[in-house]
């Protein structure tokens, strides 16, 4: 998903940009026989995280995500994509981790395309939002909690298009931890998704809601998060500069999960093409003890559970070439109760502030 932002600053910049990213794109020619074209593709992405609660304290700068491979379109409308992940805070031996986008598509018609094998599952609003694009240094912690995080499953999607509003996604995956293609060490999930475009009814630049179902078929052994059902309701507006994406989502428990819903409301503005504010007002609620989980840096400090969470975040995103060159910080206030008094109280401040580079 992407908002309508401006991709560069002035033409200086933009010049200079695509040159540098041009260099990427190793081989182009529609004309061939078999490949058409093959392209470096990637993810670089940096964090400092500074984090101070009544429970302790946590500041490190580490790599946040490294990932490399490519992509290559073939005859036939036929498309492959390989590309790994790579952990750069690690020793030399240890940095491969896993496949993340392994798979083959098919543009089956105009608007229609099919993936098959290694690829993202995306629910909820930050949860179907590339890592690439999010408006904020770190997903929601709603998308947190329900999201499957592993997000790269063996399967096979469908999606595209029915008119210029309606579109929809519909897939199966294993739910297998395989690092890289798996489909028998666990079960499997489904993935529905429907997204319907008001824009032209309303007036607007995008008014687009999102209906997301997931049936997860239980199994100890899957690498998703312990929830047999779970539903999001999630929308994207915006005109002219300013913007507002809302989610609200639920999830039905297992294997002792709490059942829990949520609610993301996430307004922006965009001061000039390069300089964006975002605010984010984050709710959750679990339905009995220890049901909700916190979010990266504050679990870094508190790993245990409660069971009411609330989070106001503000932050700037600076972009020098769109997404595929920006600065993101954010400040956070963040507070979780634990009703069983078993460890999963946090009440604190966070700052994080990241580099964003993709090809």
């Amino acid at each position: 998903m992407s908002i309508a932002l401006p991709a560069h600053g002035d033409d200086k910049a933009e010049s200079r940009y695509d040159r540098l990213w041009r260099h990427a794109q190793l081989y182009d020619n529609p004309d061939s026989g078999f490949i058409q074209s093959f392209a470096l593709s990637g993810r670089l992405q940096a964090d400092y995280a500074w984090f101070d609660a009544d429970e302790g304290d946590y500041d490190d700068a580490r790599w946040r995500r490294f990932r490399f491979g490519f992509t290559s379109q073939l005859a036939d409308d036929w498309t492959v994509k390989l590309e790994g992940d790579f952990d750069l805070n690690n020793s030399p031996g240890d940095l491969y981790q896993r496949l993340t986008d392994a798979h083959v598509d098919w543009q089956v018609g105009e608007s229609t395309s099919l993936k098959i094998l290694k690829h993202s599952a995306g629910f909820t609003l930050d949860g179907y939002t590339s890592s690439k694009k999010l408006l904020t240094p770190e997903r929601n912690n709603l998308t947190n909690n329900l999201w499957f995080t592993a997000e790269y499953f063996t399967g096979i999607s469908l999606s595209g298009k029915l008119d210029k509003r309606l579109s929809y996604k519909a897939g199966v995956f294993a739910s297998d931890d395989s690092d890289e293609w798996g489909v028998t060490d666990a079960s499997y999930f489904t993935l529905a998704s429907a997204s319907y475009d008001w824009a032209t009814d309303l007036g607007l630049e995008r008014a687009r809601v999102t209906l997301d179902y997931v049936y997860n078929d239980e199994d100890r052994d899957a690498n998703t998060r312990d929830f047999s059902h779970v539903v999001s309701l999630s929308s994207q507006w915006q005109q002219a500069n300013w913007g507002l994406w809302t989610d609200l989502s639920a999830g039905d428990g297992a294997f002792g999960q709490r059942d829990l819903w949520g609610l993301v409301v996430m307004p922006f503005y965009s001061f000039t093409e390069t300089t964006q504010l975002v605010l984010r007002y984050t709710h959750l609620d679990s339905d009995g003890d220890n049901g909700l989980r916190l979010n990266r840096y504050e679990n870094r400090i508190v790993g245990d559970r409660g069971d009411e969470y609330d989070e106001y975040f503000a932050g700037i995103n600076l972009f020098f070439y769109g997404h595929k060159f920006k600065w993101q910080t954010g400040l956070q206030y963040t507070t979780m109760d634990d009703a069983a008094d078993d460890g999963g109280e946090y009440d604190g401040w966070g700052l994080t502030t990241g580099l964003r580079v993709s090809w």
